[in-house]
């Protein structure tokens, strides 16, 4: 489908890309992966034809329909959040007016039997099949499948889109370009601004999606579960694998000893070669030997050891000084913000009772705009409460990592000079190295805030809560733009760090292993979970199978907890009956889908039946036959038909699934 040829790219004498080639075919799902800077944005850039190489090209079909959503992007305005969504339908809606065109104009034609009408007949239906093609349900329906989602509620889709967030306008262009169905979807970073229920909706679609799929992302769990190929970026050059990342990991580590082994084994061999003609070099009987091995050196195709980028950041947060056993507390919590309009307070939740310990790491989990970054601001003094109360606990100082770093971090200011700023005392002599520890080095550290790209902010961020000793770490989605490398690291010294940590994050990677607690922010209300983030989602999956299974379940174990019986012999009886309901409810989606698939086979045979019908009529036509209202029937029979035969086909492959 797409094929990069000698590809490279250069900025003054700096090379980014250095002579690439790889092939994109039709049902590859590729994991772009490599450290921040190493151009896997520009590769996207490149294929989308927003910037040009200085050497060699891209090749691909003329007719081929590409998707992109980039990391940054210009949002629209004026319209609602449908209305916007539903311009991803403008090439559906045009073939709709060509096809009434078309109609129309045999409608008023009578020359039959005339080549012209023959190929009138022929672009009608050839408009038709791809009409039917692109459209299996109503545009409305399945824009707002796609919008509900990825996370919007149905009374937001009415709102206008400059009333949203920009990570909320990224999922409005993001629900666009999946509803467009391009051949090629190219995804810059889209689980930035998703939260967890989000992600998992996406990572189901992007599993069922039948293109082509280029991804970036640094979510190691997002990319495992949906590319089956891994490209690797690493100091100009590429290295294919075919296999998604989890595994390329293992083998490029494999690839690395193998090439080390082998140039090792080829460095003694050359070294004996060359010890034995320096020995007989000049000795007349071993003239041939000599000029043998001379000629078996020239010709050897020496082995070379790819190299590494080991750059690598280097955190260790200060030992923290003792705080009292109660770190942040609330009780019966309700936090809000005032109306635009002055006519009183949106509250985003109530009744919350929370309680962080000293030493515990918690996360925040839930929906975006359920109220996790209102809490942090909650627990930073910033925000009042409408009612109950919230209080930090003695001798708690908080580091704070907000999720906004554009708008903290002084654009105007220098890399080293947001350090200097707030650096006091001996660690001012020690800014340098903690810049470098940061992976800003040499020239680096004079660097402008506004062109550092997201992964640099995120870096500086973090360098600025190691210049004092926190106690408590309050980190609001510190992960966002980090390479998985950088990721890894920060996550190890956060699980090393001996003090309070309370983080927001969608990145379930980063979490698994991290935190032992997690409070969910959900319809306007705080649940505490005991346990890690691999928990809490194996309890929400169980959940969401279906409402039913899960109302069930609940009525059940409320019904057990009121009658007497002991702790484990009742918690056994109340497993086997939520197995029994589970096994009950698939069964019943089973005769469901059966009586689903008669229905649609009585269904297609009668529609058989009404298009041969027509094609009769339509082939030799009547006087008082009404040639515009025969073939529209036709085409939404047609239509139907279409529908109809690929609900069929995909019941009849989930049942032999």
């Amino acid at each position: 489908m797409i094929s990069i040829n000698s590809l490279t790219v250069a900025y003054g004498g700096f090379t980014l890309l250095d002579d690439i080639s790889f092939h994109i075919s039709g049902n590859d799902k590729i994991g772009l992966v490599g450290k921040n800077g190493a151009g896997k944005s520009t590769i996207l850039k490149l294929i989308c034809g927003l910037q040009k190489p200085t050497s060699g090209k891209i090749e691909m079909p003329a007719d081929m329909k590409i998707g992109y959503l980039p990391q940054i992007m210009e949002h629209h305005k004026g319209k609602s959040v449908i209305d916007e969504t539903m311009t991803a339908f403008s090439e559906l809606f045009r073939m709709e007016e060509e096809l009434d065109s078309l109609m129309a104009e045999l409608s008023s034609r009578q020359d039959y039997d005339s080549p012209e009408y023959s190929r009138l007949i022929e672009k009608m239906n050839d408009v038709n099949d791809r009409l039917t093609y692109s459209r299996s349900e109503s545009p409305e329906v399945v824009a707002e499948k796609t919008l509900l989602g990825l996370g919007f509620r149905p009374e937001e889709l009415s709102r206008p889109t400059e009333t949203f967030s920009q990570g909320w306008n990224m999922r409005i262009e993001l629900a666009k370009i999946l509803l467009a169905k391009p051949d090629v979807l190219l995804l810059d970073e889209p689980t930035n601004h998703l939260d967890i229920e989000s992600i998992e909706w996406l990572e189901d679609y992007l599993k069922a999606y039948k293109g082509s799929l280029v991804l970036i992302s640094h979510d190691r769990k997002f990319l495992d579960n949906i590319t089956n190929r891994t490209v690797e970026i690493m100091l100009g050059h590429i290295h294919d694998y075919k296999v998604p990342y989890s595994q390329y990991l293992e083998l490029r580590k494999e690839r690395i000893a193998q090439q080390k082994a082998a140039y090792e084994n080829q460095q003694r061999m050359i070294e004996k070669t060359e010890d034995f003609i320096e020995r007989f070099r000049y000795k007349p009987t071993k003239s041939n030997q000599v000029q043998s091995r001379i000629k078996q050196l020239d010709k050897l195709e020496r082995i070379d050891v790819d190299i590494e980028d080991n750059s690598a950041l280097s955190v260790k947060f200060p030992p923290a000084p003792r705080s009292g056993d109660v770190v942040f507390k609330a009780d019966n919590l309700s936090l809000g913000y005032p109306k635009p309009d002055g006519s009183g307070n949106k509250v985003v939740f109530t009744g919350a009772c929370i309680e962080v310990r000293r030493g515990e790491k918690v996360a925040l989990v839930g929906r975006n705009g359920e109220g996790k970054t209102t809490l942090m601001r909650a627990v930073m003094g910033e925000l009042s409460p409408l009612e109950g109360t919230a209080r930090t606990g003695y001798n708690v100082n908080i580091g704070y990592y907000a999720q906004n770093q554009e708008d903290i971090l002084d654009k105007n200011d220098t890399v080293f000079g947001t350090l200097d700023k707030i650096a006091v005392g001996d660690v001012r002599t020690k800014l340098r190295d903690i810049l470098g520890a940061f992976l800003f080095k040499g020239e680096d550290i004079d660097k402008k805030v506004a062109v550092l790209s997201g992964g640099e902010r995120a870096r500086l961020a973090m360098a600025k809560l190691i210049l004092k000793p926190y106690n408590l770490l309050a980190l609001d989605e510190p992960t966002n733009h980090m390479d998985i490398r950088s990721k890894d690291i920060l996550k190890q010294a956060l699980k090393s760090y001996d003090g309070t940590l309370i983080i927001v994050s969608h990145d379930r990677d980063f979490l698994d292993g991290l935190v032992g607690k997690l409070y969910e922010f959900k319809d306007g209300k705080v649940t505490e979970h005991l346990g890690g983030i691999a928990d809490f989602l194996r309890k929400r999956r169980i959940e969401n199978l279906n409402e039913l299974e899960r109302k069930n379940v609940q009525n059940r174990t409320e019904q057990e907890e009121k009658q007497p019986g002991t702790g484990k012999a009742q918690e056994s009886v109340s497993e086997a009956k939520q197995d029994y309901v589970r096994k009950k409810f698939i069964s019943k989606e089973e005769r469901r889908t059966r009586n689903r698939i008669s229905y649609l086979e009585k269904g297609i045979e009668e529609l058989e039946g009404k298009l041969k019908g027509l094609e009769k009529i339509l082939a030799d036509p009547g006087p008082s036959d009404d040639i515009m209202e025969l073939t529209r029937q036709y085409l939404e029979f047609k239509r139907d038909l279409d529908s109809m035969t690929k609900e069929w086909e995909d019941l009849v492959e989930t049942l032999e699934s």
